[in-house]
């Protein structure tokens, strides 16, 4: 069997996907990135060619850079709350226990949850008069927060929001990757005197170290992509405190029609979600060797 007739079936069984990425993943970004490079009001449809005149203004407007101060922000505080939490409830939950079946499907459940449902739950939650949280608020004979116009706090809302409705996608995958750690392992150090510190240090970590990495690439990227929470919730008020960037591009291109202009800020926030990404890889990379 030559080389071309063993290749022809793999390209016959991927051309289905490649023809769908190319067309909903690689097209959009060319695109946006050859529209970053016009002065395009999306009312009329007018372009015209300006070069890097659009790149030039997002680094020198204020607006853009408290966006994206608002968007790092957000990951960095809720980054680690959501990795390392989906990390301890799959350690809490993994077994074949019924009961832990039930209990990994109701942290599981939010996640099926669309963000509109998401934010109009906690919404209500966060309500200082008729939200949960008020009346716990009330129990405990301490001041009312309205967290969702308290620029101290409504940041913090959102994080909250965001943990409460993703950490059961990082449990599942860690759940997956606990449960496909060899169990002889856990057997051999119980018989040499391994206590369970031991063995979650010399076993489970290395273990988990290629899930650990996909959660936490796969986390980072959603994070930079934060909108639905932020737009529904906060409109990015109180006083633009959690304006976000995906909301800054959003206003651009379809509230002021400055489609080249938005475009300039998706690419870079491609850009530095690519790069990110890619130093987690390749320091991930030269840790194994």
């Amino acid at each position: 069997m030559t080389a071309k007739s063993r290749t022809m079936p793999v390209v016959i069984f991927l051309a289905p996907f490649l023809l769908i990425y190319i067309s909903f993943q690689v097209y959009p970004l060319v695109q946006a990135a050859v529209s970053s490079l016009y002065d395009w009001d999306l009312l009329t449809s007018q372009k015209h060619f300006i070069g890097i005149d659009n790149y030039l203004r997002m680094f020198t407007d204020p607006t853009f850079w408290d966006s994206f101060k608002h968007t790092l922000q957000f990951v960095i505080y809720s980054t680690p709350i959501i990795v390392f939490s989906g990390l301890l409830l799959a350690i809490l939950l993994n077994g074949r226990n019924k009961f832990l079946q039930i209990y990994r499907t109701i942290f599981f459940a939010p996640y099926v949850l669309s963000v509109s449902v998401t934010t109009l739950i906690w919404g209500f939650m966060f309500n200082p008069q008729k939200g949960l949280l008020g009346a716990l608020s009330t129990l405990l004979g301490t001041r009312e927060i309205y967290w969702l116009t308290d620029p101290n706090y409504a940041m913090s809302a959102i994080i909250i929001t965001t943990v409460w409705w993703t950490v059961g996608f990082n449990l599942v995958l860690f759940l997956a990757g606990l449960q496909d750690i060899d169990g002889s392992l856990y057997e051999a150090s119980m018989l040499d005197g391994a206590n369970s510190l031991q063995r979650f240090r010399y076993i489970t970590i290395p273990g988990l170290s290629r899930t650990f990495m996909l959660v936490l690439v796969l986390q980072i990227i959603a994070s930079f992509q934060i909108f639905g929470q932020v737009y529904i919730m906060t409109k990015g008020g109180p006083g633009g405190t959690t304006r976000v960037l995906i909301q800054y591009i959003y206003e651009a291109g379809f509230r002021d029609y400055e489609l080249g202009y938005a475009s300039a800020m998706a690419v870079f926030l491609f850009m530095v979600m690519f790069i990110i990404s890619y130093i987690q890889f390749a320091v991930f990379s030269e840790e194994k060797k």
